[in-house]
C-alpha cells in the first residue's frame, strides 16, 4: 500500500486523485498541483516527527515546517475575535512581501488542552521539489558577511521601512530577533511575529541592533553602517523617515556602480469569450522596447469597465494621459530626483487620469453602472529602483531567482476585509462579492481615490509582470511562472516569447475574459565601488513605503502644489528677499491675533475635528445611525469596566469577592499567538458595598455615576488575571451605554472608519 505521508491529493474537485509529492500535475487531470509549505507557530522545538502526519493533512517535514496534502481544502480557521494578536498578521496584508499571513489552525489532540497551532503560508524557505528538500531561509545576520554591499543596505533599507508599520501593531521585536529576520535573495523576510513587550523597542534599539552588522560590513559602507547605528543609538537620527532618507543616499551613492539594461513587452488579447477588447497597455502590444538606446521604460496595464458602453474608451484614455504626465517626469536625470515626490507625481498622474474619465462620465450623464473605468498598474524603472503605481486589480508580480512575489494588493472586498482585521484571506475570498472592486479610476472624483505606490530596490536580475485579471484568476501566475516566466532569468527563452505564451495559458485555462501582459526585464551589472560612501543626515525627510499600504484618508491630489518631480540644484539657490523690520512686526501681530483667535474657537467647541474625517457628532447623516459594537471579553479594551459575578481566587489568600467592579488598564498577548490568550491588568475601583445597582434607563447619560459611589483612593489596588480565568468565572462587560462606576475619564471618540466603496464594477 502507498504511503500516505507520500500523496498529495488533486485540488481539482472532480477528481481528488492520489499523486506522488514529485509530481507537478495531476496524473490522472493534469490540474497543477499546488505545493503548499507552511510554518507551525509552535513554543516547543518542533510540532511533529518528520513523516507524521497532522490531522488527516498536514505532513510533517522539518521541525516546523509542514506539508498541506490536501490543497484543494480550506483549512480550519479561528474565531477571530478570541485571537486578538492573529489580526497584527492580517492588517499587516500590505506588507505580506516581508510578513507572512494566515493560513489556518491547527487543532491538536494530544493531551493538552484546546492546542492549536497557528499556520503561516509563504514562509522564507529554500525548497527542492525534486528530492523533497525543504531547509529554512538563512539568518540576514548569517547572510549578511556574503552580500555585496548593494544588497546589505537594500536589506537595511527594508527594515527602515518595516519599523513604523510594525511598532503600530505591536510586533518590532521580530526586526530585532536574528531567528526570524531571515533574507530571500534581495528581499527581509520573517519567519513570524515576535510581539513587542509592555513598550515597544525604539530606534536606538535598532542601531544597537545593526551595530553587529559593522565588522561584516562590506569596506565602501563599514564606516557608513557604523555612522548610521550610532546614530540611532545616540537620537540623531529620530525618525525613520530620517533613517530611510540617510539609507537612500547612500544607495543612490552605490547605484554608480550598477549598470541596467531593460527590455519591455506587452500583448493584449480579445479572449475566447468576448467580443471586445476593453483592455489597453502601453508599449502597444507586441512593441519591445529596450532601454538604452531609449531614454525611458514604462510599462502600464488597464481592465477596463463598463461593457461595450466604454470600457475600452476609459482604458485608453488612461493610458494616453498618464504618457504624457510621465514623459515630463522622466526628463529628470535620476541622481537629481527626490523619490518620495515622484511617487506623489505617479499618483498625481493618476488622479488627473481619473478625472479625465469621471469628466467625461459627467459630460455624458452616466450613472452607476453605466459609468466607465478601468483599473491600472504601472511600472516605471529609474536607475536601481522600480517604481509601481496602482489601482484595482490588475497585479504586478515580481519573479526573481528565488520565487514569485505579488507585490500588489488588490482593491476588492476581500483584500480590504483582511486589512481591517475581520478575516483571514483564505476563507474572505470565498464570500459572496469578495472579488468586487473598492475603487477603480474614473467611478468618482480624485478626492475619493487612493492609489497605491511603491518602489523597490533592485540588486539582482528581475522580472516584473503587469498582468489583467484575465490571467491571473484562478492563480495561473502562481501555477506558472516557474516553467514559463524564469527560463528568462537563466537565458532559456526571451520576453516575447514569454508574452505570447502567457496569453495562450490565459485563453486556455481562464478564457472568460480580455487578457493583457506586460513584462519588464530588468538585468543587472554590478561591481563592488574603491570609494567609501559617506553619510549625509537630512533634517526631515517624507518616504513612501517599500510594499503597498491603503491609506484610509487622503488630501485631494489635485490640491496638492503644482509642482514637478524634485530637482535637486548642482548650485546653492538664491537667497530669499527680506521683508522691511515694521511689515514683520505686523505680520507678527497678525498671526498671533488670528493664533489666539483660533485656539479660543477650539476650546469652546464641543469635540477636536480631525483632518480627512468628518465629525458625526456635528454632521449626522440622516440616513445611517451608527450601532455600538458590543464590549465583551474577546474584544476587551482599555477604560473597561468589568464587573465580578462570582468569587475570584487571587492566590496568597486573596480574593475578588462577587460584585466588585475592575477597570481595564491594558491587555498583552502571553504564550503563541494562536491560543488567544492574553493577560488583563485592571485595578480594583468599587464593590458592591460601596456601589447601587446600575441605573441604565437613561441610555444617554453614558457617563452617569451612581449616586451612593465614593472617590477612589490613590492606592487602589491593581490585579492581573488571565483571559481564561475571567472566562471561567463568569464576569460580566459593562456595555458603552451604562453609568461607570470607576469615574473613568471619558475617551475622544473612535475615528469612524469611511463606508464601503459600492462603486460599480
Amino acid at each position: 500500500m502507498e504511503n500516505d505521508a507520500a500523496t498529495l491529493y488533486c485540488p481539482n474537485e472532480n477528481c481528488q486523485a492520489a499523486n506522488p509529492l514529485t509530481h507537478k500535475f495531476c496524473q490522472r487531470c493534469s490540474t497543477p498541483l499546488p505545493k503548499n509549505y507552511l510554518w507551525a507557530v509552535v513554543d516547543g522545538p518542533s510540532v511533529g516527527s518528520p513523516g507524521e502526519i497532522l490531522a488527516d493533512r498536514y505532513l510533517v517535514l522539518e521541525k516546523s515546517v509542514l506539508l498541506d496534502t490536501k490543497p484543494g481544502l480550506l483549512a480550519l480557521t479561528p474565531e477571530l475575535d478570541n485571537l486578538q494578536p492573529l489580526k497584527a498578521y492580517l492588517r499587516l496584508i500590505p506588507y505580506r512581501l516581508h510578513v507572512p499571513q494566515v493560513y489556518g489552525v491547527l487543532f491538536l489532540a494530544d493531551g493538552l488542552p484546546d492546542r492549536e497551532i497557528l499556520l503561516l503560508e509563504k514562509p522564507p524557505l529554500l525548497v527542492d521539489d525534486t528530492i523533497q528538500q525543504v531547509h529554512l531561509g538563512s539568518e540576514l545576520t548569517t547572510a549578511w558577511r556574503d552580500a555585496t554591499s548593494m544588497r546589505q543596505l537594500n536589506w537595511l533599507w527594508q527594515i527602515a521601512h518595516l519599523w513604523q508599520p510594525l511598532v503600530s501593531e505591536g510586533v518590532a521585536s521580530s526586526l530585532l530577533d536574528s531567528y526570524v529576520l531571515r533574507v530571500e535573495g534581495s528581499l527581509v523576510r520573517l519567519l513570524e511575529l515576535r510581539f513587542d513587550a509592555a513598550t515597544s523597542p525604539e530606534l536606538p534599539e535598532l542601531g544597537g541592533f545593526w551595530q553587529q552588522l559593522v565588522s561584516d560590513a562590506k569596506p565602501a559602507i563599514a564606516e557608513f553602517v557604523d555612522h548610521v547605528s550610532l546614530s540611532l543609538i545616540q537620537g540623531e537620527i529620530n525618525s525613520t523617515d530620517q533613517l530611510i532618507g540617510v539609507l537612500d543616499g547612500g544607495l543612490a551613492g552605490l547605484g554608480r556602480s550598477q549598470t541596467p539594461t531593460i527590455q519591455i513587452i506587452t500583448k493584449t488579447d480579445t479572449g475566447p469569450s468576448r467580443q471586445r477588447n476593453e483592455d489597453a497597455c502601453s508599449p502597444p502590444s507586441g512593441t519591445l522596447v529596450s532601454k538604452p538606446p531609449q531614454p525611458t521604460a514604462l510599462a502600464i496595464v488597464c481592465d477596463g469597465i463598463g461593457g461595450h458602453e466604454g470600457g475600452n474608451v476609459a482604458s485608453n484614455l488612461a493610458i494616453e494621459t498618464i504618457q504624457q504626465q510621465v514623459q515630463q517626469l522622466t526628463k529628470v536625470p535620476y541622481d537629481h530626483i527626490d523619490p518620495s515626490l515622484l511617487l506623489n507625481d505617479l499618483e498625481k498622474a493618476v488622479a488627473i487620469a481619473n478625472d479625465k474619465i469621471s469628466q467625461r462620465n459627467d459630460g455624458e450623464n452616466r450613472q452607476g453602472r453605466q459609468r466607465m473605468g478601468t483599473t491600472l498598474v504601472m511600472a516605471l524603472p529609474v536607475a536601481h529602483e522600480m517604481y509601481i503605481t496602482h489601482v484595482g486589480d490588475s497585479r504586478a508580480y515580481w519573479i526573481t531567482r528565488h520565487g514569485c512575489y505579488q507585490v500588489t494588493l488588490d482593491d476588492d472586498v476581500a483584500s480590504r476585509e483582511v486589512r481591517l482585521g475581520y478575516a483571514i484571506y483564505r476563507e474572505a475570498v470565498q464570500q459572496s462579492a469578495a472579488g468586487s472592486l473598492v475603487q477603480a479610476l474614473g467611478m468618482g472624483p480624485s478626492t475619493s481615490l487612493h492609489p497605491t505606490s511603491g518602489r523597490f530596490m533592485l540588486d539582482e536580475d528581475a522580472v516584473f509582470l503587469l498582468t489583467s485579471d484575465g490571467l491571473s484568476d484562478f492563480d495561473r501566475v502562481e501555477e506558472y511562472w516557474e516553467t514559463e516566466i524564469l527560463p528568462i532569468l537563466v537565458g532559456e527563452t526571451n520576453i516575447a516569447n514569454v508574452a505570447d505564451r502567457l496569453v495562450e495559458i490565459a485563453n486556455a485555462k481562464n478564457g472568460h475574459d480580455n487578457v493583457t501582459v506586460a513584462l519588464v526585464h530588468y538585468q543587472v551589472q554590478y561591481w563592488e565601488p574603491e570609494i567609501t560612501i559617506k553619510v549625509v543626515i537630512p533634517e526631515s525627510f517624507s518616504a513612501k513605503t517599500v510594499d503597498f499600504t491603503s491609506r484610509v484618508a487622503n488630501p485631494t491630489l489635485l490640491d496638492r502644489p503644482n509642482h514637478k518631480t524634485q530637482v535637486i540644484p548642482d548650485t546653492e539657490p538664491a537667497k530669499t528677499r527680506s521683508l522691511p523690520l515694521q511689515w514683520i512686526v505686523v505680520l507678527i501681530v497678525v498671526v498671533a491675533a488670528g493664533s489666539l483667535g483660533l485656539f479660543v474657537k477650539q476650546l469652546r467647541s464641543q469635540s477636536w475635528q480631525f483632518p480627512f474625517f468628518s465629525n458625526p457628532t456635528t454632521t449626522p447623516n440622516p440616513t445611517i445611525k451608527a450601532t455600538p459594537v458590543p464590549r465583551s471579553l474577546a474584544n476587551l479594551s482599555p477604560g473597561w469596566v468589568i464587573k465580578t459575578n462570582n468569587q475570584i481566587s487571587l492566590g496568597n489568600n486573596q480574593s475578588l469577592p462577587p460584585g466588585a467592579f475592575l477597570e481595564v488598564i491594558n491587555t498583552k498577548p502571553n504564550f503563541k499567538p494562536a491560543s488567544g490568550n492574553f493577560s488583563v491588568s485592571m485595578r480594583v475601583c468599587a464593590n458592591k458595598s460601596t456601589q447601587t445597582p446600575a441605573n441604565t434607563s437613561n441610555p444617554t447619560e453614558t457617563s452617569s455615576i451612581p449616586p451612593n459611589s465614593k472617590p477612589l483612593p490613590s492606592t487602589e489596588k491593581t490585579v492581573l488575571l488571565d483571559l481564561s480565568q475571567l472566562k471561567r468565572s463568569g464576569v460580566l462587560v459593562l456595555q458603552s451605554d451604562a453609568p461607570n462606576p470607576c469615574r473613568t475619564v471619558t475617551q475622544p471618540p473612535a475615528i469612524p472608519l469611511p463606508a464601503p466603496d459600492t462603486s460599480p464594477t
